[in-house]
C-alpha cells in the first residue's frame, strides 16, 4: 500500500507518547509499504534536519507543514466561534489545509491515516481511504483536567470537553478504520458503533529498553513529558504527598523527575532528595540508575509509555488504577497499584524494604511487556485492516 502519515507534530525528538506512537508506527508499516509523511510544526526549536534524517529510512517523502504563532491565534478566533475544539483550532488553517490535499493529489495514496482527531479536518472530506487514530479520548482527557482545575478555569476546560466529545462523534462516521489504544478508552468514546474502533496498543523497543547494571542513584524514578499536565499533576502529588510519608520511615530515599521541559512547579519541587532533571539524551541510564518507577497518574487517558519502558528496563513498577485501566498488569504480580498517597508511599516503603519482593515485582513485569507490547505486532492489527480496506473497495 501507498500510505499518507498526516500528524500534528513532526515525530522526533520522542519526548512525547504521540511522537513515540507516529514514529515506531511508521516504522513498522514502512516494512511493507510505501509511507508518505506530512507534519504540521508549531515548534521553531525542532531540529528538521535531525528528525528528517531519523524519519528518511522509513519515508518515501517528507513533508513539514509551519504553523506560525499569528495563525494559530486567527484560527482559535475561527474555530471557538464555528464551535469546534480548541485542539482543532490551534492545529488548523487554509494555507495548510491547502498544501495538504495537494500532497494527496500528487502521491494518489491507497490509505490516508491522521493520528488524533486534531488532524481530522485535513481529511475528513478527501474520498479515499481513511485511518483516524483517536489514539487517546482527548475529550476525557480534558474533563479530567475540569475536575481539578481551578473554578474560574472550569468553564473552559467544560466547552472543550463538551466540543471534542462532539467532534469524536461526529469524525467517526467519517473513517474507514478507527483505532484508539486501549478498551477503557475505547468505552469513552460517544458513539453507538464504539466498538468497531480497533484497539492498537502502543509498544516498546526491546532492542533499546534492556536492562543492564550499573550503580543506582536514585530509589524512585518518575519520568515523561514535564510540561504534559497530568504529568505536572503527578509530581505535584508525589513530592508534597506521597514522598514526605516515605521520608517518615526512609529518611534519605532519593526521587528523580526525568523528562523534557519541566513546568515551573515541578522544577520548584527539586531539593537535596528530589532531582529534576529536564532533558535527558537517554532515558535508559536514569532508569537503569533507579531502583523503583512510579506513576502516580490522577489525570489523563491512553497508555503510560513510561510504564511499559520501566517494565522493559526490570524496574519494579507502582501506578494507580487509573494508568493501570490501560496497562492492564496483574496487581500485586506484575504492578503494585495505589489510589490515595497512603497506599503508593507503603509500596515504595515495600519495595525498597524488600529486595525478594522488588525482584519478583520486575521480573514479572518484563515478562508481561513482552508478551503484549511489541511495536510490530500492534501496529500489524491496523495494517491488516487497512489492507482489508483497501482491497474491498
Amino acid at each position: 500500500m501507498k500510505i499518507f502519515v498526516l500528524l500534528s507534530r513532526i515525530p522526533w525528538p520522542l519526548e512525547k507518547g504521540d511522537k513515540l506512537r507516529a514514529f515506531n508506527q511508521i516504522k513498522s508499516l514502512a516494512a511493507n509499504n510505501e509511507v508518505h509523511l506530512c507534519a504540521l510544526n508549531d515548534d521553531k526549536s525542532v531540529n528538521k534536519e535531525d528528525a528528517t534524517r531519523q524519519l528518511k529510512p522509513y519515508c518515501k517523502s517528507i513533508t513539514y507543514i509551519d504553523i506560525t504563532k499569528l495563525q494559530i491565534v486567527y484560527n482559535l478566533g475561527i474555530a471557538f466561534l464555528k464551535g469546534l475544539p480548541i485542539q482543532c483550532g490551534y492545529f488548523y488553517n487554509k494555507s495548510a489545509h491547502k498544501q495538504i490535499h495537494a500532497l494527496i493529489q500528487s502521491i494518489q495514496p491507497d490509505m490516508l491515516f491522521g493520528q488524533f482527531v486534531r488532524v481530522a479536518p485535513y481529511l475528513e472530506q478527501e474520498e479515499i481511504k481513511k485511518t483516524l487514530d483517536y489514539q487517546d479520548v482527548l475529550s476525557y482527557g480534558m474533563k479530567r483536567r475540569m475536575d481539578k482545575a481551578s473554578w474560574f478555569k472550569r468553564p473552559i476546560f467544560n466547552m472543550e470537553f463538551r466540543r471534542l466529545q462532539r467532534y469524536e462523534h461526529h469524525v467517526f462516521d467519517k473513517f474507514d478504520i478507527k483505532t484508539i489504544i486501549c478498551d477503557s478508552d475505547r468505552q469513552l468514546i460517544d458513539h453507538e458503533k464504539r466498538q468497531e474502533i480497533l484497539i492498537v496498543p502502543n509498544g516498546v523497543d526491546f532492542e533499546h529498553f534492556t536492562p543492564y547494571e550499573t550503580t543506582k542513584k536514585y530509589d524512585i524514578i518518575f519520568s515523561g513529558n514535564m510540561a504534559y499536565p497530568p504529568n505536572v499533576d503527578a509530581v505535584d502529588f508525589l513530592a508534597k504527598e506521597i514522598m514526605p510519608l516515605v521520608w517518615k520511615q526512609i529518611p534519605t530515599a532519593k526521587l528523580c523527575i526525568a523528562g523534557a521541559t519541566p513546568a515551573p512547579s515541578v522544577k520548584n519541587a527539586a531539593n537535596e532528595n528530589i532531582t529534576v532533571t529536564g532533558w535527558v539524551d537517554d532515558m535508559r541510564d536514569m532508569y537503569a540508575q533507579s531502583k523503583i518507577f512510579i506513576a502516580p497518574m490522577r489525570m489523563g487517558t491512553g497508555l503510560q509509555n513510561k510504564l511499559l519502558e520501566a517494565m522493559s528496563m526490570n524496574l519494579p513498577c507502582i501506578t494507580t488504577n487509573l494508568a493501570n485501566g490501560s496497562l492492564q498488569a496483574t496487581p500485586n504480580t506484575e504492578i503494585l497499584i495505589g489510589n490515595t498517597a497512603n497506599e503508593l508511599a507503603n509500596h515504595i516503603i515495600s519495595l525498597l524494604s524488600n529486595n525478594d519482593t522488588a525482584t519478583t515485582i520486575a521480573n514479572n513485569g518484563n515478562k508481561f511487556v513482552h508478551s503484549n507490547y511489541e511495536w510490530n505486532s500492534t501496529t500489524n492489527i491496523m495494517e491488516s485492516a487497512m489492507k482489508q480496506s483497501v482491497e474491498n473497495k
